[in-house]
């Protein structure tokens, strides 16, 4: 069984914003969820973006922002998600998630980053499968909570990093 590593520096408060806070604590969650997803069990799949996540989860910015790319749903089984693929492991196809491992960095002008790693193609064959994936979490504090005002993906081929939020202003747009 593969255990979550957590890198203990900035994760337990948001040093400068306020109140002591789990900052990691939305990223375990979406996290959790995403990892059940790929796992090698028939449970239901589990929609992070779901009424009760967006709820708790996300900032206000970044409601908004998937509530209006909702709008343009991608050609899927249920019809209301904006996204055809699965905007942690970046792609429709993934294994379980292995070796999977988080760090928070210092908080910096309000923002405090979650960086996400793991192998989601460890089962392949192909030339890449031992290659990791790199999420990168921007957690803000609204309401006295930390929240998830974005989730920046790297893209490998380009190395770029392809933020969700601008994804999502482009679905919005009809883009």
């Amino acid at each position: 069984m593969k255990t979550i590593a957590i890198v203990i520096t900035s994760l337990i408060a948001f040093s400068g914003i306020g109140h002591a806070a789990d900052i990691t604590a939305p990223v375990k969650e979406i996290m959790e969820a995403t990892k059940s997803n790929w796992a090698d069990n028939n449970s239901d799949w589990t929609d992070i973006f779901d009424a009760s996540r967006l709820d708790h989860l996300y900032s206000r910015d970044f409601v908004a922002k998937y509530q209006a790319a909702a709008q343009f749903p991608a050609v899927d089984d249920d019809g209301i998600s904006p996204f055809d693929y699965d905007v942690i492991v970046n792609g429709q196809d993934a294994c379980p998630l292995e070796d999977l491992t988080m760090a928070a960095a210092p908080v910096v002008d309000g923002v405090a980053e979650v960086t996400v790693r793991f192998r989601k193609s460890a089962c392949s064959d192909a030339p890449d499968a031992k290659d990791y994936t790199t999420v990168h979490f921007e957690v803000v504090e609204e309401g006295g909570k930390p929240v998830i005002d974005d989730i920046v993906t790297e893209n490998i081929e380009t190395q770029a990093r392809d933020s969700l939020k601008a994804t999502m202003a482009l679905i919005a747009k009809g883009q």
